[in-house]
C-alpha cells in the first residue's frame, strides 16, 4: 500500500497465527492474528481511505504530527489547535465518516474475545499511517466515554516498535516488536497505561510498502 488508495497489494504468504504473548496483567500480543484476514481486509481499508483520504493533523500543542490519519466508524478521532475529540463528521469533508466495514468488525471482536474481552462493540477505528521516520508519542487513550471496553490495535506493514508503559508517563515501558499481522489487545485495569510508536526504520513492505499502518478499535460513544 505504497500511497493511500494504492492498487491491491501483492499476494502474501498467509501463516498461522503464532499464539499470544502477554504484556500485561489483561494485555496481550496476538502474533499473526490478522493474517488470515488480510485478503478480504485490504480492500475494505482502501475503499475506506478513498472516502476519507489520510491527512496530518495538528495538536492542540501546534505540532503538525508525524503519523498521517483517517476513520471509519460512527465516530473518527480529530485533533486540532482547539483540542483532542471524537466527531461523527470527518473535519475535511463535512460528511459522516466511512462505516466501518464488517470484515473490519469481525476481526476487532474476534481479537478482543481470544484476549478475553467478551461483547466488544467498536463504535470507531482509527487508522494511521506511518511512513520512516514517523512515531507516536507516549499517550493514554482517554477521550473514549467509557473505560471499560478494551483497545484492538492491528499492525500492517513495516515492522514497529511499540512501547508499553505504566499508568504514569515517567513509567518505564517496555518495548516489544510488531510485525505485519499482529495485534494487540488491553483493557481492563491496564485500559490506560501509556503507549506509544518508536520512529518507524526505513524499509519496504512487500505487500504494503514502505509504510506501517495501524488500525486501532475503540468503544468511543
Amino acid at each position: 500500500m505504497p500511497g493511500p488508495t494504492a492498487d491491491l497489494f501483492a499476494d502474501d504468504a498467509l501463516q498461522q497465527p503464532a499464539g499470544r504473548e502477554q504484556i500485561g496483567e489483561q494485555s496481550y500480543v496476538l502474533r499473526g492474528y490478522a493474517l488470515p484476514w488480510i485478503e478480504r481486509l485490504l480492500p475494505a481499508l482502501r475503499s475506506v481511505l478513498a472516502q476519507s483520504p489520510f491527512r496530518q493533523m495538528v495538536t492542540p500543542g501546534g505540532f503538525t504530527m508525524s503519523a498521517a490519519l483517517s476513520s471509519c466508524g460512527a465516530l473518527g478521532w480529530t485533533t486540532d489547535t482547539t483540542g483532542y475529540r471524537y466527531s461523527p463528521l470527518d473535519p475535511r469533508s463535512q460528511q459522516p465518516w466511512p462505516a466501518l466495514p464488517d470484515v473490519l468488525r469481525e476481526l476487532a471482536v474476534s481479537a478482543a474475545a481470544d484476549a478475553r474481552f467478551s461483547d466488544f462493540d467498536p463504535d470507531a477505528c482509527l487508522i494511521n499511517r506511518y511512513v520512516p521516520g514517523a512515531k507516536m508519542s507516549l499517550h493514554q487513550d482517554k477521550n473514549e466515554r467509557c473505560y471499560s471496553a478494551p483497545v484492538v490495535s492491528v499492525s500492517l506493514g513495516l515492522a514497529a516498535i511499540f512501547l508499553f508503559g505504566g499508568h504514569e508517563r515517567g513509567d518505564r515501558a517496555q518495548k516489544i516488536s510488531l510485525f505485519h499481522g499482529d495485534v494487540v489487545v488491553w483493557g481492563g485495569v491496564d485500559r490506560l497505561r501509556f503507549h506509544g510508536v518508536m520512529p518507524i526504520k526505513e524499509g519496504v513492505h512487500p505487500i504494503m510498502g514502505p509504510q506501517r499502518i495501524n488500525l486501532t478499535f475503540r468503544t468511543a460513544g
